[in-house]
């Protein structure tokens, strides 16, 4: 049977799985039915035939459904034996690589570059996956939006998995928009199961990174396109105070209950009445609080309704005459 890749994985959970179980519904699809003329019909098929799943009986002429059991141990026990033969692997380059990362902080040639290193795009990320493959104790993160890239995302899974495998802490802090996301809830789920912890906020902060209270990494440019390392002790001990604080505040991003739900609609919907008393366009009042313009205006909209007002300007004059500051 032939490897399957990403693409297979998809066009079997888009179109191969629901034919399986329309074949099986129907007792099977005839040989000739229009349908697998079609070109995607025709490599959902292909793959049900190559994964063992249908059959193709030719006296009847019908493609006839097979039990699933097979197919999962064809697949399935090979991927795992490559998964840990890549972890292995992987453990064995960081091993070597982090002999060589610390020897060369021992030479004077680290010591020309200064505590502060700009990292300029695609600099950005192997800088980033060196830090945390070297990390010993502790990784401290802040994610500002939840809108990261998935494929990112997915990367920065298996970076963490292998952090935390190896006896590292990682706490992470995330706006509480971040609940909405998806694929942020899919990251915290793997990386809390392996002991990760993670709290969200409603207040803006910036993106950080801090590596064993030693090195961290930071924007040096609002596109996010410049990155900064600092390794001079005393600014590193700042930023870590500053998460710190943060994270006192913070709010259990596993934690479900009722309360602390509304306890964080309520930070919100304050944050909203912040940005409009401090008179923010939407843009940067969505992006403070984390959330697309869409979802920003569906906040304010939610606010009219509330204070009984057509129009923001009838808005801001009923805040105003309430006395309300949106720090209550």
């Amino acid at each position: 049977m032939a490897e399957h890749d990403l693409h297979d994985r998809r066009l079997f959970e888009q179109v191969a799985a629901p034919l399986y179980e329309e074949l099986l519904a129907e007792s099977g699809l005839a040989a000739d039915d229009p349908r697998t003329s079609e070109d995607v019909v025709r490599r959902a098929l292909d793959l049900l035939l190559d994964l063992g799943l249908v059959r193709l009986d030719a006296e009847a002429g019908r493609w006839l459904p097979e039990d699933p059991a097979g197919a999962t141990s064809r697949v399935v026990s090979p991927l795992g034996r490559e998964g840990a033969r890549l972890l292995e692997e992987s453990a064995a380059w960081l091993t070597t690589l982090s002999a060589l990362g610390q020897a060369w902080r021992r030479t004077p040639q680290a010591a020309e570059t200064g505590p502060f290193t700009y990292l300029r795009a695609e600099a950005i990320e192997p800088f980033l996956a060196a830090l945390v493959a070297e990390c010993q104790e502790e990784a401290l993160t802040a994610q500002p939006q939840a809108g990261r890239d998935p494929k990112l995302l997915a990367v920065g899974m298996q970076r963490d998995s292998a952090l935390l495998e190896r006896g590292a802490r990682i706490r992470t802090l995330y706006q509480h928009s971040a609940r909405r996301s998806s694929t942020t809830r899919e990251y915290v789920a793997a990386v809390t199961a392996r002991g990760a912890e993670v709290r969200t906020l409603d207040e803006f902060f910036n993106r950080m990174i801090v590596i064993d209270r030693q090195v961290a990494v930071i924007p040096s440019g609002d596109d996010l396109s410049v990155a900064l390392a600092v390794r001079e002790p005393s600014v590193v001990a700042y930023l870590v105070d500053v998460f710190e604080r943060s994270w006192e505040r913070g709010r259990p991003f596993t934690s479900r209950s009722a309360t602390m739900l509304k306890d964080i609609a309520a930070e919100q919907r304050a944050m909203t009445l912040r940005m409009l008393i401090e008179g923010h366009p939407d843009p940067v009042s969505a992006k403070r609080l984390g959330v697309s313009p869409r979802t920003y205006a569906g906040y304010v909209a939610d606010l009219k309704n509330e204070f009984e007002a057509e129009t923001r300007f009838q808005l801001g004059y009923t805040i105003g005459q309430q006395g309300i500051s949106g720090e209550e």
